[in-house]
Formats: C-alpha cells, sequence, structure tokens
C-alpha cells in the first residue's frame, strides 16, 4: 500500500501543476490587459486560450493513453508544463504568450484525464476515492500556491506576471525527474496483451497475482480497439457528460480565474483584491482534504447533494453582494461557495470520470468527460469579463445564473449510482 500511496503522489503532481496553470492567470490577467491594451474580447480570449488547448489535450488524452500507456504521456504533460512555463515568462509580445499559454492548457487536458485514470487503475477498490481524489488534492494545493505566489510577486509591478507564471518551471522539472519511478498501469498493460509485464507492475504495487478478471479480459481488448460510442456504453456516457458540465455551470472557474476583479468590482482595493484569493485557496485545499477523508465512507452521491445545497445559498448570497447589499460579507459568501463546491463536486468529478467507464474504453470516457468540462470551462471563463463589463449589474446576474445552474445539478445528481468500495470491474 506504502508503493501505491507514492507513484499516486508523483503521477498526481501533474495535479498540482494543472490547478497551478488554471489559477495563476488571475494574478497576471489585469497586468497583461493594460501592458498589451487588450480589448474584453481580446482579454477573454487571453485567460481563455489556456482552456482551448485544454480540450484539445483532453480530446486526444484518451487516445494516447490507450495507444502509448498511461507512464509516457505523464512524462509528454510534464514537458509541456516546463515549456509553457518557460515561453510564457519571456514572451515579448501577445502572440507568442497565447501560443505558450495554449501549450499549457494542452498539458492540463491530458493530464486531467491520464493522471486519475492511472491512478485508479492502481489503486484498490477500498480507498480509490481517497487515492483518485489526490489528483484534486494537488489540484487545489497547486491553486493555492498560485494565489500565494501571485501575492508575493504583486510588489514587481509590471514585471511581476513574468514571475507568477514563470515559477511553475520548477514544479514542473521535479515532475518530469520524479514520473520515471512510477509503474506502468498493470490494467492498460493486461489490455494489449502484456499479461508478463502486468504481472511484474502489479508485484511492484504490492499484489501477488494478476486478477484474473483483467487477464480474461485482455484476451478481447487486445484483438481490437473498443469504440466509446456504442449503446452499451450509453449510460456512462451520458453520466459523465452531465457531471462535467454542471460542475462548470456552477461558475467555479470564473471565480478562481477572475477573483482580484471580482473583490474590485465589490469595492475593495488592488492589494486587497489580491489577498482575498489567498483565503479562497486555503479554503479550497482545507475542504477538499475534508471530502477526501470522507468520500470512501460517506460516497460520492451524498458529498454531490449536500455540496449542491451550500453552493446555491452562497451563490445566492455573493450576487446580492455583487449588488452592493452586504458587499462586506463578499469574501465570506464565495469561502463559503468555494467551501461547498470543494467538499462536492471539487472532491468527486475527477474520481467519478475515472471509475464510472468499463476498463476497456476508461480512458476514451474520462477523455469525454473531461472534454466537457474544459468546453464549458472556455465558455465561461471567456464570456464572464464580457458580461461583467458589458452591465452595470453583470456580476449579479452571473452569479445568479450559476445559481440556477446549481439547483438543475440537484436534480441530476438524484439520479447517478453510487460507486464507493465497488471493483473498478464491478461497476456497471
Amino acid at each position: 500500500m506504502k508503493s501505491v500511496w507514492k507513484f499516486t503522489l508523483i503521477a498526481s503532481l501533474g495535479g498540482f501543476l494543472f490547478g497551478f496553470e488554471t489559477a495563476v492567470i488571475s494574478g497576471a490577467e489585469q497586468i497583461i490587459q493594460k501592458l498589451w491594451h487588450l480589448s474584453s474580447a481580446r482579454h477573454g480570449l487571453t485567460v481563455s486560450i489556456s482552456l482551448i488547448g485544454t480540450i484539445l489535450g483532453a480530446i486526444v488524452a484518451g487516445q494516447l493513453a490507450n495507444r502509448y500507456g498511461r507512464k509516457p504521456i505523464l512524462y509528454f504533460v510534464a514537458i509541456l508544463y516546463l515549456l509553457s512555463a518557460i515561453g510564457c515568462a519571456l514572451a515579448s509580445i501577445w502572440e507568442i504568450f497565447l501560443l505558450f499559454r495554449f501549450l499549457g492548457g494542452l498539458a492540463v487536458g491530458i493530464s486531467s484525464v491520464v493522471g486519475p485514470v492511472y491512478t485508479s487503475e492502481i489503486a484498490p477498490a477500498k480507498d480509490r476515492g481517497k487515492l483518485t481524489g489526490t489528483f484534486q488534492i494537488m489540484i487545489v494545493t497547486g491553486i493555492f500556491t498560485a494565489y500565494l505566489t501571485n501575492f508575493l510577486f504583486l510588489g514587481l509591478e509590471m514585471d511581476a506576471w513574468r514571475y507568477m507564471l514563470g515559477i511553475m518551471a520548477l514544479p514542473a522539472l521535479l515532475f518530469f525527474i520524479l514520473v520515471r519511478q512510477i509503474p506502468e498501469s498493470p490494467r492498460w498493460l493486461s489490455q494489449v496483451g502484456n499479461v508478463k509485464q502486468a504481472r511484474e507492475s502489479y508485484l511492484l504495487l504490492g499484489e501477488r497475482r494478476l486478477d484474473p478478471e483483467i487477464a480474461t479480459e485482455s484476451e478481447v481488448i487486445s484483438s481490437g480497439r473498443v469504440r466509446l460510442f456504442q449503446r452499451r456504453y450509453a449510460k456512462p456516457i451520458v453520466l459523465a457528460i452531465l457531471l462535467a458540465f454542471f460542475n462548470q455551470m456552477t461558475g467555479i472557474n470564473a471565480i478562481l480565474y477572475y477573483a482580484p476583479r471580482i473583490f474590485e468590482m465589490a469595492g475593495f482595493s488592488a492589494e486587497l483584491a489580491y489577498l482575498q484569493p489567498i483565503f479562497i485557496g486555503g479554503t479550497n485545499l482545507l475542504f477538499t482534504l475534508v471530502g477526501m477523508s470522507i468520500i470512501d465512507r460517506f460516497g460520492r452521491k451524498k458529498l454531490l447533494l449536500a455540496g449542491a445545497i451550500g453552493m446555491f445559498v452562497f451563490l445566492l448570497l455573493s450576487a446580492y453582494g455583487l449588488r452592493g447589499i452586504h458587499a462586506d460579507f463578499l469574501l465570506l459568501y464565495i469561502i463559503g461557495f468555494i467551501a461547498a463546491f470543494a467538499l462536492s463536486q471539487g472532491a468527486v468529478i475527477w474520481v467519478f470520470l475515472a471509475e464510472i467507464f468499463p476498463n476497456e474504453v476508461r480512458a476514451q470516457g474520462s477523455s469525454l468527460g473531461s472534454t466537457t468540462h474544459w468546453l464549458f470551462a472556455a465558455i465561461i471563463s471567456w464570456l464572464f469579463p464580457i458580461i461583467v463589463e458589458g452591465a452595470a449589474l453583470g456580476g449579479f446576474y452571473a452569479f445568479l445564473f450559476y445559481a440556477i445552474m446549481v439547483v438543475l445539478s440537484f436534480i441530476f445528481i438524484l439520479f447517478i449510482p453510487e460507486t464507493k468500495g465497488r471493483s473498478l470491474e464491478e461497476i456497471k
């Protein structure tokens, strides 16, 4: 079990970089807008270009992971993160900056699929929620670190954004060095017919024998690539798409990406506007840890339902806070929303996407769910500055919309199956 935790932590470093890459732009976006005199539309593209790369990465991740294996793709992801960090920090023109932000997004999209899939495939059923959820813990740790370094580098003024984005090169290099220590996924090796290496991989994980179900399955799967879009996979496809859709319709990424701007809209000073996200990131980390500690005890469904209630209440309060009603409490309202999200949607989504599909289409199915997630993340993030700058009460209407979508998500969650404590082969 110690080996499983070690390999999980290494693979989850991709999650740390995922979180850092997606949140770090919140500190740099206003500086960059002034530096290159960007319109609201071009500014929205600057923030969301990473998400466009993420969509493409999520689309191809399943195919890449099935063809080349999980471990080589994690190597590739580490290289992309490293190039993105260095390229963004040194960019001299807007177009070059967009290119390297796009590469960072590509890395995020691929790692959002391959990281959780790899961990779910090496984890024992009784601890799969906690182990796969480690990826989400690392994501929020990366987000918190990005907010913290953004605040620390703020004093460098117009050059601050270069340091904010460039420092990601350090964990990216560490990820590249450590990923060579992990074994290939035994389930993938079995699927491609390499039972001998699969058995060796299981031994590295502390397992004494190859699961006979997986060994039998490899005889079928290795004979040809299994198509995801078949009637027998309709249920997990619908569940993955809708969960990923509602995850983004809560507005979580708009809040994470534009946190300083949101607080300035509410009347906070510039320095306080950059300090507040640190509290958001800390809350996100704390309640994700709580969620991960109880996900295998209470299950995925109960966390999602409880979290939806909390998110609805705090989104409504935040909407009216942006309208000027008790605006002094906006930080508390948003922290409440983040806590409810982290405990539920944040803790569950990557676990659920990595376990709901059968072995033979897990990477493809997780790729589909992740693509849906990032497609709507890009739409929400691109539209947010246009909405808030185009209307006096744009922030109010945006948060009100998010609250309505949470109500719809609650109804959807009532119909999803519980997956806790079941092996990947048992989940249908």
